[in-house]
């Protein structure tokens, strides 16, 4: 697997430090790209990414991670201070992963919701269509709060989009909706 990041051709590599809240950038040329790319969030001056887009850059060979006195971490070391923060960290990156693979705009979502997607070609002009929430098969899920988070999905006119990592750790992708039963 390293060999072939090697030899594939990088747009751009860049640096960031590890923090609390995800990992910072602070060089203006690699934060534009970022940014353009639909990557991290500027607060302020400090551009961050979050976690899953630290650990998806890093293992694309585009990042490469250092803690505040200078030392390098690798993937497993910023999967594991992700891990403190997030209990479905790894469940999170591979949905995360595979839909950029895809080819979506992925951005963090809110209020229970993991993800917001973007059609291809939309992000920065349109608001996300797609709000995705993730979950493992075998994992219990109160259905009150699927209840509770379709409604606030359906309530600013968007889609929910279950994303569920089944036990052989594929991705099963399910669209929610509301259902009528007439009386």
């Amino acid at each position: 697997m390293s060999e072939s990041k090697k030899s594939m051709p990088v747009e751009f590599k860049t640096c960031g430090i590890l923090t609390e809240k995800g990992v910072t950038v602070a060089e203006q040329s690699s934060i534009d790209q970022l940014t353009n790319r639909g990557y991290g969030t500027l607060t302020g001056k400090v551009f961050t990414l979050a976690f899953f887009e630290a650990l998806y850059l890093q293992d694309k060979g585009l990042l490469e991670t250092k803690d505040k006195n200078g030392a390098l971490i690798d993937f497993q070391q910023l999967l594991c201070c992700y891990e403190a923060k997030d209990e479905n960290v790894w469940v999170n990156y591979l949905i995360y992963r595979d839909l950029r693979s895809r080819g979506y705009v992925v951005r963090e979502g809110f209020s229970g919701i993991d993800f917001r997607i973007y059609e291809r070609g939309t992000y920065g002009k349109d608001t996300a269509p797609y709000l995705i929430l993730s979950m493992q098969e075998g994992k219990p899920f109160p259905i009150g709060m699927l209840a509770e988070v379709l409604q606030k999905t359906q309530s600013q006119k968007k889609e929910l989009i279950l994303a569920v990592m089944n036990r052989r750790g594929e991705i099963v992708y399910y669209t929610v909706g509301e259902m009528h039963i007439p009386v």
